[in-house]
């Protein structure tokens, strides 16, 4: 009895160390901009050896354009400021996709999205599944949605090293991100489903079609007023 006692014991303590470790790995960025995240250290490791180079230019939430900041959240998760990190719904509407087709879309949050490309290698397994599931709801609890989505658009991948929105302006454009118009926000944006396959600077008509809705959904929701809730 006393030796199952201590295991219990020691199980929760070993339980209390992780996920105290695991909030002192969200908690200061709430303040700290973060320096690097997991993704771009799986793709640094998988390039190891040849001239790959990072390239990312941390932008503040004030630096960011906002109709940029809108088109990424119409792109990817237009329920953002008003879910607690999962859209339920957007869930749901996955898996009946998956009765009628046979397959199964991404549901994503821009949350769980943060979540998995700060802290988490990709791949699909039930392990890294579960933690996306943690690490989203620290992130929650820990960043205010405006800070989440800093983050979220200063580590997005757009390109072959590319991460962020500043230094995909500059790559795809030559210009600064305080430069990019609505449409070249729009262009970005689009590509984010699959930024290794789509270019924003030389659309294909995919690419062009999914931009010209995501002005119109941006319209539609109100523009640049629809995200004052988060600032």
């Amino acid at each position: 009895m006393a030796k199952k006692s201590g295991f219990t014991r020691l199980l929760w303590r070993s339980l209390l160390i992780l996920i105290l470790f695991s909030v002192a790995l969200v908690l200061p960025f709430r303040w700290i901009d973060p320096p690097i995240s997991m993704v771009m250290l799986e793709r640094s490791w998988q390039q190891r050896g040849t001239n790959y180079q990072l390239d990312k230019r941390w932008l503040s939430w004030n630096e960011i354009p906002r109709h940029a900041a809108l088109a990424a959240v119409v792109s990817e998760d237009q329920n953002f400021p008003n879910h607690y990190g999962f859209d339920i719904k957007a869930i749901q509407k996955a898996f009946a996709e998956r009765e009628r087709r046979g397959s199964l879309r991404g549901a994503s949050t821009i949350s769980q999205q943060v979540a998995r490309n700060m802290y988490l290698w990709t791949g699909r397994s039930w392990l890294r599944k579960g933690l996306e599931v943690w690490f989203t709801g620290l992130v929650e609890l820990c960043w205010p949605k405006q800070r989440i989505l800093e983050i979220y658009l200063n580590i997005a991948e757009w390109g072959d090293g590319v991460f962020g929105i500043g230094a995909a302006s500059r790559h795809h454009f030559g210009i600064n991100a305080s430069q990019l118009t609505h449409w070249q926000s729009a262009l970005l944006a689009s590509s984010l489903p699959s930024p290794l396959k789509y270019n924003p600077a030389a659309p294909a008509p995919h690419l062009i079609a999914r931009a010209n809705w995501n002005l119109g959904q941006q319209r539609k929701l109100g523009g640049r007023s629809w995200l004052a809730t988060l600032e």
